[in-house]
């Protein structure tokens, strides 16, 4: 009967362990690439995940973009459902795009960015729009507006700084 050399087994097992861990770490890190400036790119390589910002305004819903339309601003590429929608960011992309360059308000109101779910949590408040983390982010969200609202004004320029500077304290999904 063979019997297994707990000690060496042992030292297996951690060193395997952390191997293991590091190489999921590596890998977690290097998957997702995200451009960190003023408008939020995530790994898809489009302005808030390639989602139309006009649709918002004019078909009251959310619809993704096309590569068809596309435009350049901010360092960022926007996508749009249709030339139209397209045209009237071009002519005036402060009113259509998202506040805080399409980071999550709610964490813009706590000197950090986050990562936004611009399907299902946003709001337009006073023409407007404002993207948030989630959909429970979005509810206390919609609480106190006004008062997130003048947390994020304030926090935002320092905020933005860091974000194109790489320091900034971000949340991913």
């Amino acid at each position: 009967m063979r019997f297994l050399d707990m000690g060496r087994f042992s030292n297996f097992l951690r060193g395997t362990f952390w191997v293991l861990l590091i190489s999921s770490i590596a890998a977690c890190a290097s998957s997702k690439q995200y451009s960190l400036t003023e408008v939020m790119v995530a790994e898809d390589g489009y302005a808030i995940h390639g989602y139309d910002p006009v649709s918002y305004f004019t078909d009251g819903e959310p619809s993704k973009g096309s590569e068809e339309f596309s435009y350049e601003w901010k360092e960022a590429t926007w996508l749009f459902s249709s030339a139209e929608h397209r045209d009237l960011f071009k002519e005036s992309p402060e009113k259509y795009a998202p506040q805080y360059g399409g980071w999550c308000a709610y964490g813009a109101a706590g000197g950090y960015a986050a990562d936004v779910d611009p399907l299902e949590s946003w709001t337009i408040h006073d023409d407007k729009l404002y993207l948030n983390y989630d959909k429970s982010v979005s509810k206390k969200w919609n609480k106190d507006i006004p008062g997130y609202l003048e947390k994020a004004d304030e926090k935002w320029p320092k905020l933005n700084e860091e974000l194109q500077e790489g320091t900034a304290k971000v949340y991913w999904k």
